[in-house]
C-alpha cells in the first residue's frame, strides 16, 4: 500500500488441464491483469482498460469487487464505502486463459492487503474455489508455474512442481463457448481405457515439463476425457492442432474449456500461431494470436 492508501495487484493468466490433467494441472502464462484499489469519499466506482472493457460488469456483480468482499466478510470487517477500482487488462475474458480466477484472486490479495491481513495462501485459495468449483487455474493464478491441484477431506492441496521455461503460442478464435457449455458436453461416464490413458500421460506430462523433455510433449498430451468432446464445439479447432504440430509445435491443446488453443514450441512459434490461425480462417472465423511464455511468477 502506498502512502496514498491505494493497492495495486498484478494477476497471471492461466491455462488449465494442459491436455490429460483434466481439473488438476495449471499452468501461469505471461500475461497479465493489474488492478489498482483506491479509497474515495463514498461509492464504488469500476473502470476498466484493456480486455473486457465491454464485457465486464461495473456494478456490485464485477468478480474483483465480490472477492474482495468476501475477504472482509470473513475477516469479519466492514468493507470501504468508498472505493476506486481500476483494472487494466491483459487477460482476454472467456477465453479458456483463466480470466475469472485472474479477477478472484485480484479481489481476495487487494483486500488482503487493504486490511493487512495475515490470512494465508491456503484460505485465499479455498476461498477462490468457492467462486470458481475447482482449483486449477486459482492455484497456477495464486501460485505461479505449473501446480497441481486436488481436493481432499481437509481442503485443496496443491503443489507447484518447479519446470524449465517453456515458450508457446495461444490462439483464440472468435467464438462464443461458456464453460457451462464446455461441461455439458462432457459424459457422465467413461472407459477404463480412456481413465487408465489419461493417469498415464498425465505423470508423464509433469515428468516432462519438470525435466524439459520436450521430445515427450506429443504423446504426453493426448487427452481422452474432455478435449474430444469439447473440440467439436469449436469449429476448425481439431484441424488447428494438427497443423500445430506440422509446423512444429511440441505439444497442443485446448486451454482450459477453450475456445483458445495453445501450442509448446520455441523459435518456431510465429509459424506455428499462423499455421493455427489458417485453419480458422478457412471457415471464415476470426482468431487472434498471443505469444507468451509460462510465468514462475504468481499473483503480487
Amino acid at each position: 500500500m502506498d502512502k496514498a492508501g491505494a493497492v495495486t495487484v498484478k494477476v497471471p493468466a492461466s491455462a488449465a488441464n494442459l491436455g490429460p490433467g483434466f481439473d488438476c494441472l495449471g499452468l501461469a502464462l505471461d500475461i497479465w491483469n493489474q488492478v489498482s484499489f483506491r479509497p474515495a469519499e463514498s461509492g464504488i466506482t469500476i473502470t476498466i482498460e484493456g480486455e473486457g472493457v465491454e464485457e465486464l460488469p461495473l456494478d456490485y456483480s464485477n468478480l474483483i469487487l465480490r472477492a474482495a468482499e468476501r475477504l472482509y466478510e470473513k475477516e469479519g470487517k466492514i468493507f470501504p464505502k468508498g472505493i476506486e477500482i481500476e483494472c487494466r487488462n491483459q487477460v482476454p475474458v472467456s477465453s479458456g486463459l483463466g480470466s475469472s480466477s485472474a479477477a478472484v484472486i485480484a479481489g481476495l490479495l487487494g483486500a488482503k492487503k487493504m486490511l493487512n491481513s495475515a490470512v494465508s495462501n491456503q484460505d485465499l485459495l479455498e476461498l477462490a474455489v468457492e467462486f470458481e468449483g475447482h482449483a486449477d487455474n486459482v492455484a497456477a493464478c495464486l501460485l505461479g508455474g505449473l501446480v497441481i491441484a486436488t481436493s481432499s477431506t481437509n481442503g485443496w492441496i496443491t503443489e507447484k512442481i518447479p519446470i524449465h521455461p517453456l515458450n508457446l503460442v495461444v490462439v483464440l478464435p472468435k467464438i462464443n463457448l461458456s464453460t457451462r457449455q464446455a461441461r455439458a458436453a462432457l459424459p457422465q461416464t467413461v472407459k477404463y481405457h480412456d481413465a487408465v490413458s489419461n493417469l498415464a500421460n498425465t505423470a508423464l506430462l509433469v515428468h516432462a515439463l519438470r525435466e524439459g523433455r520436450k521430445d515427450l510433449l506429443y504423446n504426453a498430451m493426448q487427452d481422452s476425457l474432455h478435449q474430444p468432446y469439447r473440440l467439436s464445439l469449436i469449429p476448425g479447432a481439431e484441424q488447428a492442432i494438427r497443423a500445430a504440430y506440422h509446423a512444429g509445435a511440441y505439444g497442443a491443446a485446448l486451454s482450459g474449456a477453450g475456445p483458445s488453443l495453445f501450442a509448446f514450441g520455441d523459435e518456431k512459434l510465429e509459424k506455428i500461431g499462423e499455421a493455427m490461425q489458417a485453419e480458422f480462417e478457412k471457415i471464415h472465423i476470426p482468431s487472434r494470436i498471443f505469444q507468451t511464455c509460462s510465468s514462475q511468477d504468481g499473483a503480487h
